[in-house]
C-alpha cells in the first residue's frame, strides 16, 4: 500500500538525487540547469503556493516523488492540476504503483475540471499508462518564453 508526504526542507538529500535521476532519464527532452532545479525543490519543498512536493512510500520505504502545480484553465473553466514530475526508483517500477500514484492525485484534488501532464515520445511506458488511466493527447504545440 502507497502512502504519502509532502516534502520539507530536510528531504534535500533524499529528493534531489531522484530528481536529478528523473532529469537524466526519457521523461525529459532538454537539460535542466542545477540551479532550476535547486529553486524547485525549495519551491515545492518550502512555502510556494502553487507547487507541491510530495514523497512516495510503499510499506514504509522510499518509493519515489512528485511535483504538481494548480493553475485555472479557462479552456475548461475550472481548476487544471499539472503532473509536473512524477518518478518512481526502479525497484518500484512495473508493479502497477503508478496508477496508484495517479488514482492518489485524483483523490487530492477531486473538484479539478482538468488533469494534464507531459510525456516524451521516448516514455512510452508513461504514455501506455496514462492513456489506461483515461489521459489523451491535446495536441497543441507548445511556445514558451523563459526568463
Amino acid at each position: 500500500m502507497l502512502t504519502f508526504r509532502d516534502m520539507t526542507l530536510d528531504d534535500r538529500d533524499t529528493v534531489l538525487p531522484m530528481v536529478d535521476a528523473f532529469y537524466r532519464s526519457n521523461a525529459v527532452d532538454h537539460p535542466v540547469p542545477r540551479e532550476i532545479v535547486e529553486r524547485s525543490f525549495l519551491a515545492a519543498a518550502g512555502n510556494e503556493p502553487l507547487l507541491r512536493g510530495t514523497l512516495i512510500f510503499e510499506e514504509g520505504r522510499l518509493a519515489g516523488y512528485l511535483y504538481v502545480t494548480l493553475c485555472y484553465s479557462a479552456e475548461v473553466g475550472g481548476t487544471c492540476v499539472f503532473i509536473e514530475e512524477v518518478y518512481l526508483l526502479p525497484e518500484f517500477r512495473g508493479r502497477g504503483l503508478g496508477r496508484q500514484v495517479l488514482e492518489w492525485i485524483f483523490t487530492q484534488y477531486p473538484d479539478s475540471r482538468r488533469f494534464r501532464l507531459e510525456v516524451t515520445q521516448m516514455n512510452q511506458g508513461a504514455a501506455h499508462l496514462y492513456e489506461k488511466c483515461g489521459f489523451q493527447y491535446l495536441c497543441y504545440d507548445q511556445m514558451v518564453l523563459d526568463r
